[in-house]
């Protein structure tokens, strides 16, 4: 058996350990039924699974127009907490301000109170490219609980200008073997 079967076969069986490790059944006091998952108090929540992660603010966004190098742009921004009515922080930075700048009267940190448990806020965010290529805005949105603060973070594109052509390099050479798959050779490097 090869060193690389043996570190195979031992992460198998670490992640299956991991798996099973603890007796709880991770319901909390929260049972599943019929797709929903309602909670010992009678009300319903939203069905999460363990195995996916998510964020505690969905963060999506739209560019306005076509960005152009010294003019501003905006951004449509909306916010969907998985908190439902806990206000929440948003901030917006600029890694490097000679790409990209706020504009003046944006405000870099903004308080968002939720009034209704799915209500999704809008904001409008505007920034001005001060050169072409491929630039980003970084907004979080961090939620304060009795824990500690829970962020989500993201990076928005924006592309000023045309996108530079892609070339996508192939390294190795492609056969077919006898059931018709794709194999790619790589040559060995000798050091």
């Amino acid at each position: 058996m090869s060193i690389m079967n043996r570190a195979n076969i031992a992460a198998l069986a670490a992640i299956c350990l991991l798996a099973a490790c603890g007796g709880d059944d991770g319901s909390n006091g929260v049972s599943s039924e019929a797709g929903q998952t309602v909670a010992n108090d009678g009300k319903t929540a939203i069905a999460q699974r363990t195995s996916e992660v998510q964020s505690p603010v969905e963060i999506t966004y739209r560019v306005i127009g076509t960005p152009i190098v010294g003019q501003p742009v905006a951004l449509d921004l909306q916010f969907e907490s998985s908190f439902g009515a806990t206000p929440y922080t948003v901030s917006y930075r600029v890694n490097d301000e000679t790409a990209l700048q706020m504009s003046a009267a944006q405000s870099s940190s903004v308080s968002i109170s939720p009034s209704t448990e799915d209500e999704r806020v809008a904001q409008q965010v505007t920034v001005v490219p001060l050169r072409e290529g491929r630039l980003y805005l970084n907004v979080a949105a961090v939620i304060e609980t009795d824990t500690g603060s829970i962020r989500t973070v993201t990076a928005i594109p924006i592309q000023v200008g045309a996108a530079a052509p892609r070339e996508i390099v192939e390294n190795g050479t492609v056969t077919t073997d006898e059931d018709g798959n794709l194999i790619r050779s790589l040559p060995a490097s000798e050091e």
